[in-house]
C-alpha cells in the first residue's frame, strides 16, 4: 500500500488495507480501528467496487485513494476484471491510467476510461 503516514511522535497511525470477504470489503484500519472502506461484488472472476466511504473523522487525509489503490493492486495481483460502479473509484481510475487496464476493454467508454 502507498501513502503510508506515520504520527509525529514516530507512533504506529500507518493505514492498513485488508481483505474481508466475509463483508465483501476492504477496509482500512488506522491504529487499529476501522477507518474507512471499499464495499464490492465479487463475480467470478469480476470484481465490482460498488461503494467507497472513509469515517468522518478520518476524512481530508487522503485515505480514499489509499482504499482506492489498495483495491485495485488486490484485483491486478488476483488477474481480476474491475467494474467501476462506485463514482470515487471511476474518478480515481480516470487519474491514474496506468489502472485502466483493469477495466474490460470493451467496457472503458462506459466508464470515461
Amino acid at each position: 500500500m502507498t501513502g503510508a503516514r506515520v504520527a509525529a511522535d514516530g507512533s504506529a497511525g500507518v493505514p492498513v488495507v485488508t481483505d474481508n470477504p466475509h463483508r465483501s470489503r476492504f477496509e482500512l484500519h488506522v491504529g487499529g480501528e476501522l477507518a474507512g472502506f471499499v464495499d464490492y461484488r465479487l463475480r467470478g472472476h469480476v470484481l465490482n467496487l460498488v461503494h467507497t466511504e472513509v469515517l468522518p473523522k478520518y476524512q481530508g487525509e487522503g485515505l480514499a485513494a489509499d482504499l482506492a489503490r489498495a483495491s485495485l493492486d488486490a484485483a491486478r495481483e488476483r488477474h481480476l476484471a474491475v467494474i467501476p460502479s462506485c463514482p470515487y473509484i471511476r474518478s480515481w481510475l480516470g487519474s491514474h491510467p496506468e489502472y485502466a487496464d483493469l477495466v474490460p476493454e470493451d467496457r472503458r467508454a462506459g466508464f470515461g476510461l
